[in-house]
């Protein structure tokens, strides 16, 4: 199988890009003959990794955090139809973040993934599809491995972006400061959310996040009961509520007791769409997916059955 790393350099505070040739030596061992390709720019990997796939490439594996798996995952796909149904993805996660991982019970570490690659199983799993607004006014479509949020969670995102010296430390401090800060300045919007046919109405919202996976935030497990292979979406909407409320939400992501909290609607679905009121046009709801900020509502997210072949 001929196989293809897809390694973002600046990972890890650049360190995978110190150490490459390493990378390359060792993922090498295990897959067989290896051919490396190094990111320089936004949607570098998704580029990479649909040439590669045409090209006849069997198998990429992403190096690099969760946003280097979500841009490789985009390369799998053209038009929302699978370049090569039959092409495996793989990782190894040298992020900061890790959240995608966790959902697999990947451990953390080079050497974890390379395990996970030599001897794991391929597992058909799910993909999300976004249907969204540019920043610039267009339409949009992105694909998202793992979870999908739009509110208080893209200004986090948002936040930490802009926020060069808070992005050199580990995710959970990035997405804690963002998040600290974010809920004594964000305000929460109201949002008309249709989930299949069983939920339609306006709701304020303060996050709602539309999973595959379990994790986000820098380990924040925020769908407890997500399964990426069961062909549905777990959509957790966090109300507008008293910031202490919101505060005792957010402290309960480590224990998945959230989804029992009343400022908290937990939906499993096929699609959902959102739309903000009138009210809001003025004020852009920010959209994350998979630590990347892709644009804003209007959204839609509609999951793709088994669509990638994963090797965990």
């Amino acid at each position: 199988m001929k196989t293809l790393a897809v390694i973002n350099p600046k990972s890890a505070g650049g360190k995978t890009g110190r150490d490459t040739e390493t990378i390359a030596r060792k993922l090498a061992e295990v897959t067989g003959p290896l051919t490396v390709a190094l990111t320089n720019a936004p949607m570098d990997a998704a580029r990479i990794t649909s040439h590669a796939l045409r090209d006849g490439y069997g198998r990429v594996v992403a190096v690099g955090g969760d946003g280097t798996i979500n841009e490789v995952v985009n390369g799998f796909f053209s038009n929302g139809v699978a370049i090569n149904p039959e092409a495996e993805f793989a990782l190894l996660n040298l992020g900061t973040g890790g959240d995608f991982r966790k959902t697999f019970d990947i451990d953390a570490g080079f050497e974890a993934s390379l395990e996970r690659i030599a001897g794991g199983r391929v597992r058909q799993i799910d993909v999300g599809r976004l249907s969204f607004v540019t920043a610039d006014g267009q339409s949009g479509t992105r694909h998202f491995a793992n979870i999908a949020s739009f509110g208080m969670s893209g200004d986090v995102v948002d936040r930490v972006n802009r926020s060069t010296l808070v992005k050199r430390f580990a995710g959970s401090f990035a997405y804690t400061w963002g998040s600290v800060m974010s809920l004594f300045r964000y305000k929460a919007r109201p949002v008309r959310l249709k989930v299949d046919a069983s939920f339609d109405e306006v709701v304020t919202v303060s996050t709602c996040a539309v999973c595959n996976g379990q994790f986000f935030g820098g380990g924040m497990r925020v769908a407890p009961n997500a399964s990426p292979d069961d062909g549905l979406l777990d959509v957790i909407v966090i109300g507008d509520a008293p910031r202490r409320d919101v505060l005792k939400a957010m402290s309960e992501f480590s224990t998945g007791q959230h989804v029992n909290n009343p400022n908290v609607k937990v939906f499993r679905a096929k699609s959902v769409i959102a739309t903000p009121v009138e009210a809001t046009q003025g004020a852009p709801v920010l959209i994350e997916a998979d630590g990347e900020l892709p644009g804003r509502l209007p959204a839609m997210f509609e999951v793709m059955p088994k669509a990638l072949k994963f090797r965990a």
